[in-house]
């Protein structure tokens, strides 16, 4: 059963209202205990790792505009709060499978932005070698099994994991990321009932943004609450506010700490919004430009950063360093990659077969 009922999704896909400001009263600026200093550190590096994605992410609408990546690209601006929350919750023994808008799960999963980028200009120093491009990231050394062009397509690989973990006594989680457009395909509701009736460790985290490419999910779906479908399969589930990036945190680790556990599969619904359109072809003609705005007054960034200048946490001089650093870090990654060298035409077929005929351990 649900652990906590969420609030209705609105037939409509209107952006909820964002949450009033209380920095300030009738008598002026609240007086506020000093901060805790390891929690004002650990936001700083929630707020870098965010920055770390949307930086990312804007030079690739730059670096796109100028050819100089090809194919197709879908952009996480606007959802960084998810990759970072639920992979602070995650230990290097974890397993992640990502989506096909799988940029900022990677950079936050630990990948180097310099691998990443190798990757996106389809460079031999990409992550996955040039071969994958923006949607098949991949670093096993990571435990980052991918993304997959095709939607709901990593779940069924992401039970797999699970219950290889499972059956070898291991205390792991497998984290699998995807889309509300997920809900439409068979194997969410497969992948979510064998997980629950095999008590998979596995944590099914959907971001959901309110479209399955141009879809709004009203227009979809006859029930909008995912969090209580999801539930109906006798997993823990609930809603959360996928635009803060603590929120997204608490309750990652509250389900990962259930896992271990051992009482099996839980689901998050995470309740986010991408800001930019469904990929780098898209018009984006379905969406209300005033919910776009609306959605993003709500921008997880700038709201962790509000937060931490109430309490004193981030300074102006702080900021600039973060963002200087992260700049310099991705000029760094793309000068990398447009110095690497591509696969020779020679290994068209490498890695299509495999020469050995051992036994695959």
């Amino acid at each position: 059963m649900s652990l906590a009922r969420p609030a209705p999704v609105p037939k409509t896909a209107a952006a909820p209202k964002p949450a009033q400001k209380t920095s300030k009263s009738k008598q002026g600026t609240r007086t506020r205990l000093p901060a805790d200093r390891s929690a004002a550190r650990h936001r700083v590096d929630l707020l870098e790792a965010m920055l770390r994605i949307r930086h990312f992410e804007e030079r690739c609408v730059e670096l796109y505009s100028a050819a100089k990546i090809r194919g197709f690209v879908h952009l996480y601006i606007g959802e960084e709060a998810v990759a970072v929350g639920v992979n602070e919750a995650l230990t290097s023994d974890d397993a992640v499978v990502s989506t096909y808008r799988e940029h900022g799960h990677a950079l936050a999963r630990g990948i180097p932005a310099e691998a990443v980028m190798a990757e996106m200009y389809g460079r031999t120093t990409g992550c996955s070698g040039g071969r994958g491009g923006s949607m098949h990231l991949f670093d096993a050394s990571r435990r980052f099994y991918g993304g997959s062009a095709i939607v709901a397509g990593g779940l069924p690989l992401a039970a797999g994991l699970a219950l290889a973990d499972r059956m070898r006594g291991q205390k792991r989680v497998t984290c699998c990321f995807f889309g509300d457009g997920a809900f439409a395909e068979g194997e969410f509701h497969e992948t979510a009932n064998l997980a629950a009736l095999w008590n998979l460790p596995l944590l099914l985290a959907c971001e959901n943004n309110l479209y399955a490419m141009g879809t709004a999910l009203s227009r979809e779906h006859a029930q909008t609450d995912l969090a209580m479908r999801a539930a109906s399969y006798g997993m823990p589930a609930w809603a959360v506010d996928g635009m803060d990036v603590e929120a997204v945190e608490q309750a990652a680790r509250r389900a990962a700490e259930g896992i271990r556990a051992g009482t099996g599969p839980h689901f998050l619904e995470l309740r986010t919004y991408r800001f930019r359109a469904h990929s780098m072809y898209d018009p984006d003609r379905y969406r209300d430009k005033a919910e776009i705005e609306q959605w993003k007054a709500r921008d997880p960034i700038n709201q962790l950063m509000d937060r931490m200048r109430e309490t004193a946490e981030l300074g102006d001089k702080e900021l600039a360093r973060i963002e200087h650093q992260l700049v310099e870090e991705l000029e760094r990654a793309i000068d990398a990659a447009e110095q690497a060298p591509e696969e020779p035409v020679e290994n068209l077929l490498r890695h299509v077969t495999s020469a050995s005929t051992g036994v695959v351990s």
